[in-house]
């Protein structure tokens, strides 16, 4: 264009008005697009979490439908703080099978986008499927399945192990009943790896005490009639018959050895893994006087007791640990997706084990490398009928473990993932 030849034409008023007001226009849309883009990625985040248990077994008073109510829990309590997360649950009965297991979750993780599986009950499903989500690079939070090798041989990456483990019930309950007298033991054990694996801490943990192992018997899971164990119990003059089985085998067992009269003389029962379900389910006539291990006892401080009877509205019974596990292990899980606003595996796997857990369920719990969280356990002893002054009132906390005291040290650990990292 030729410069000496161009002429600049003014503008009016009304031109300046309409060319800024088109720049406001311009501008405004522009802010709008990105607010709206900003919205979106934040609405993103729609964590899908699958709670996989035992909802019509031995084990579904234990977690179950319950565990699955906690879930739901956590998701509504999160979202009504943090409403840009929208998580959801899904949940199957693996049956206490673990091909069953392994084809739920399979399906869960390759078709229906689910991103982190909790719960699990039962240790063969638990320990099939903490590789499965290993391989195909999910999360897994175990609270229910109780085996300790899921954080020893077995740990990986991927898999956070909430609430208890074989080695740390057995290692509260077995060493303070050898101090208080009860020197010689025998065992009555279920005959898969939970059994096991509980079997096998607790006589490390006896024998560590000084006490001996004069016998033991096993069952197949889910047996209708222990007689033949509890026989072989009372033949024994063992002084403590260790039970290393939960649920419905636990109420069969200690059922019966009242009736057989085991505990009339000097021989006594030590529930190396009892639920609350469980004795509310064997009555305090049965169940009184018993020494267990727990993780968290409904009626233990107010924070506790909040959550619990809102627990109670939905399902009409108080939580057992592992029910009240789920719901802490899916909230943290939540804050850590929300804080890093992804639900990228590592990076929130990362983010859990940075943040303590301070909740309804634990404080300044730990989640180490080889996926244990560190959560302190407390010794009780369930309570007379007199004793009891109102419905749930079961358990009288006569101390307390410190988490690093109850839980594999490091350096008994078989854990590479935890010798490596040094925590």
């Amino acid at each position: 264009m030729n410069r000496k030849n161009h002429s600049t034409i003014p503008l009016s008023g009304a031109a300046v008005d309409t060319r800024m007001a088109r720049i406001v226009t311009l501008l405004l849309g522009c802010t709008l697009a990105l607010s709206m883009s900003s919205a979106q990625a934040e609405t993103s985040l729609k964590p899908r979490i699958g709670v996989l248990t035992d909802m019509s077994g031995t084990y579904s008073d234990i977690s179950g439908k319950g565990s699955v109510v906690a879930a739901q829990m956590a998701v509504e309590d999160f979202a009504a703080q943090h409403p840009e997360v929208k998580a959801d649950v899904v949940s199957a009965d693996h049956q206490n099978k673990t091909d069953v297991g392994l084809s739920i979750a399979r399906g869960w993780l390759d078709n229906e986008h689910v991103d982190v599986i909790a719960e699990l009950t039962t240790s063969s499903v638990a320990l099939a499927t903490q590789r499965l989500v290993t391989e195909k690079n999910k999360l897994m939070l175990i609270t229910g399945a109780g085996s300790s090798d899921m954080t020893g041989k077995g740990c990986t990456p991927n898999s956070i192990s909430w609430v208890y483990d074989t080695y740390g019930m057995a290692n509260g309950t077995g060493r303070a009943l050898v101090r208080e007298g009860g020197k010689s033991w025998f065992m009555i054990t279920v005959d898969y790896a939970f059994g096991e694996a509980l079997e096998r801490d607790a006589v490390k943990s006896v024998i560590a005490e000084g006490g001996t192992i004069v016998g033991s018997a096993r069952h197949p899971l889910s047996s209708p009639d222990l007689s033949s164990q509890i026989f072989a119990a009372i033949s024994s003059k063992a002084q403590i018959v260790g039970l290393a089985h939960a649920g419905g085998d636990l109420i069969t067992t200690i059922k019966q050895a009242k009736e057989f009269g085991l505990t009339k003389g000097s021989q006594n029962l030590a529930a190396l893994l009892i639920y609350i379900s469980d004795v509310h389910a064997i009555g305090l006539e049965a169940a009184q006087g018993l020494y267990l291990t727990t993780a968290f006892y409904w009626d233990r401080n107010d924070e506790s007791r909040e959550w619990s009877k809102r627990y109670f509205e939905r399902t009409q019974k108080m939580p057992t640990m592992a029910q009240a596990g789920v719901y802490s292990s899916v909230m943290h899980y939540l804050k850590a997706v929300q804080e890093t606003k992804t639900t990228d595996t590592a990076t929130v796997r990362k983010k859990m084990g940075e943040t303590p857990v301070n909740d309804m369920f634990t404080t300044n719990g730990v989640i180490r490398a080889d996926g244990r969280m560190m959560n302190d356990l407390y010794l009780a002893q369930v309570k007379t009928p007199e004793e009891s002054k109102y419905p749930w009132d079961y358990y009288k906390i006569v101390g307390t473990i410190a988490a690093k005291d109850a839980f594999r040290s490091v350096a008994d650990s078989e854990c590479a993932l935890l010798r490596k990292d040094g925590a």
